[in-house]
């Protein structure tokens, strides 16, 4: 999955923070079904004491009926896991999916406000709902019951704040005409207008 990551990622770009969803998410999707495995073992074993002659079929019965829920059990693991939400130093990134990948950017440039709600039994466990509006034709973008909504939270305001002042990851002067060329190409794409562009580049070149 990291190099899957790593593949999103333009030049410069930098991963600050990965998240998943609260393991609430997992335990509530895989608790009914451990249940449904749990009583389908049960099941097999007293038809099978009772009904000595026919073991071997409710045996080979019961096997089939338990891989139902495990396979469903196995999908709801893989999920989860897949289910990441990754803050760069540029953007904001929601992956899911476990073969087919389903991938929403959210520019940092673009964010106009976070906001976050966590209810007493979130705060207790830690996890909580964050919604994202930008002034993209996304519109809004919730990631719910997501783990550390703080740490999420502060990780991409950090982030936006250093974009907006030009301080990402800079060494030396030399590093500034390749910023400037990465922020055109967010000018091209049309994720920064011309006004903001031009703000950017004032800024990096007056740090020359």
């Amino acid at each position: 999955m990291a190099g899957y990551i790593e593949s999103l990622l333009g030049e410069r770009e930098k991963i600050i923070s990965i998240s998943h969803q609260h393991w609430f998410i997992l335990v509530s999707a895989i608790v009914a079904e451990i249940v449904i495995i749990l009583i389908l073992i049960t099941l097999t074993v007293i038809a099978g004491t009772n009904l000595p002659q026919f073991a071997l079929l409710i045996g080979a019965v019961g096997a089939i009926l338990i891989l139902l829920p495990l396979s469903t059990m196995i999908r709801d693991i893989l999920d989860w896991i897949n289910r990441q939400y990754i803050v760069t130093n540029r953007r904001v990134i929601q992956i899911s999916g476990i073969l087919n990948k389903n991938v929403t950017d959210s520019s940092l440039v673009k964010v106009t406000d976070v906001q976050m709600e966590q209810s007493a039994l979130g705060r207790l466990f830690d996890y909580g709902d964050i919604e994202i509006l930008t002034a993209s034709e996304l519109g809004a973008n919730l990631f719910r019951r997501i783990e550390d909504p703080i740490h999420f939270k502060i990780a991409m305001l950090n982030a936006k704040e250093h974009l907006e002042h030009g301080e990402e990851t800079i060494s030396s002067s030399e590093d500034i005409p390749g910023l400037i060329a990465s922020l055109d190409q967010l000018h091209q794409m049309g994720i920064l207008s011309d006004e903001e562009f031009q703000q950017k580049k004032s800024d990096l070149l007056a740090r020359m």
